[in-house]
């Protein structure tokens, strides 16, 4: 099994034969496999890279390239509402921290309704700003906070 990561100035692939130590004995490379180290290391890589993969799209969209209930959603935000969910306009956390850091107050959630959902769905716009009438920007994720995409207007 080879693996392209690097740590540091070695790639991965360099430690087949390195020795590692724990508890006072040398384990190999094979000792390490039959551990399940080597398994938990691997998996670990390939969903910090998924992740970082998911959260790299493409950084903006044009409104008018969004679905259509998400621009009615917009448009309701720039008129004040009314809003069709009782947590529209609510504080929006930024806990996944993929937002520009600011103070909390400062970011607005909204459901961008989703055909057929019986739930509120996945897809949200996020603004950024006060008046929450004029925000400074809005974000648009279709993925639950995984991702989002800078609205263009």
């Amino acid at each position: 099994m080879r693996f392209s990561a690097r740590f540091g100035n070695i790639a991965a692939s360099e430690f087949r034969d390195f020795p590692v130590f724990l508890s006072g004995r040398p384990l190999g490379w094979q000792a390490l496999r039959k551990t399940g180290l080597l398994v938990t290391w691997a998996v670990a890589l390939s969903l910090s890279g998924a992740v970082q993969a998911k959260t790299q799209r493409s950084d903006t969209v044009a409104l008018s390239a969004l679905p259509a209930e998400a621009q009615q959603t917009h448009r309701l935000i720039l008129d004040g509402g009314p809003f069709p969910y009782r947590k529209d306009g609510a504080t929006f956390g930024n806990r996944e921290h993929l937002l520009p850091a600011r103070p909390r107050g400062f970011y607005h959630e909204y459901t961008v309704p989703t055909p057929g959902a019986r739930d509120r769905g996945a897809r949200r716009i996020v603004c950024a700003g006060t008046p929450p009438t004029r925000p400074q920007a809005c974000y648009y994720s279709d993925d639950h906070y995984t991702s989002y995409r800078l609205i263009e207007q």
